[in-house]
């Protein structure tokens, strides 16, 4: 079981300003969060403390490490398959609006 979890977790890292990454959350269509969820099989809970949010008794955490500093610091993300598919939804949504 636990090697089928990481097999849908990226392998890449990257860093990214904790203010963008909420910006991106809060750019989501409504619904966002719940299809994010069900695409890559964990519990919403989760998709939200990967944007920012602190409950983890509802949720997993993520993979991802916060450091202080300018724009809300610097969160380095252990896994981007959440960002991925929530940049993937916004690019649907400008592409909708076109």
């Amino acid at each position: 079981m636990i090697e089928i979890a990481q097999q849908k977790t990226s392998k890449t890292s990257m860093n990214i300003a904790f203010d963008k990454l909420r910006k991106i959350k809060h750019q989501l269509p409504t619904g966002s969060i719940k299809k994010i969820a069900r695409k890559l099989e964990i519990d919403e809970q989760t998709v939200r403390n990967y944007f920012g949010a602190n409950k983890y008794e509802a949720g997993d955490t993520v993979g991802k490490h916060m450091q202080p500093g300018p724009n809300g610091g610097v969160v380095n993300l252990e896994r981007t398959d959440i960002l991925d598919l929530a940049r993937k939804i916004l690019n649907q949504k400008m592409a909708e609006m076109v």
